[in-house]
């Protein structure tokens, strides 16, 4: 399936269908300025990465394969478990450690909703090592124009 991340315009496509063809460890598939949409491809034994995102909140959806969520409120301290295969979501409140391990026997498929915008538009890294490196060379960053309110927008005009 070709698609590619257009920014912030409109964009629909096969979510499901894009998770399960990605290969990639992480192939950012859509850019807003408030919200990201990346797909993931966990290989067998393998995780997303125990990560923390201070100011991010973290949806994740499980398309294929069998892993386990874990959560806490620091590194050391784990109080959420939780066996996932396909259909699951995973929910990570902002400042919560987490990690999604594959468990399987099959590459773990998932796609991953960030509010607000957490990586390089478009960026797409083939392992967690790519994806490791990204990060030290500041090269997996949000665009500059991530975040930024359009003008004259208000909670106000959103109502009819």
């Amino acid at each position: 399936m070709a698609f590619e991340d257009i920014g912030p315009a409109p964009q629909a496509f096969d979510i499901e269908q894009a998770t399960l063809e990605n290969g990639a460890y992480r192939t950012v598939a859509w850019t807003g300025r408030f919200l990201q949409v990346t797909l993931m491809s966990i290989p067998v034994g393998e995780t997303v990465g125990f990560e923390v995102h201070p100011d991010t909140d973290q949806f994740l959806r499980v398309e294929g394969g069998t892993g386990r969520c874990i959560m806490g409120p620091t590194a050391e301290e784990i109080t959420f478990e939780q066996e996932v295969s396909d259909g699951w979501s995973i929910q990570v409140p902002a400042g919560t450690w987490h990690d999604v391990i594959n468990t399987g026997d099959e590459p773990l498929k998932l796609y991953s909703i960030y509010a607000p915008v957490h990586h390089a538009a478009g960026i797409v890294q083939d392992t967690a090592a790519q994806a490791e490196a990204d990060e030290a060379a500041g090269t997996d960053v949000p665009p500059a124009w991530a975040g930024v309110k359009p003008e004259g927008f208000t909670i106000g005009s959103l109502r009819s």
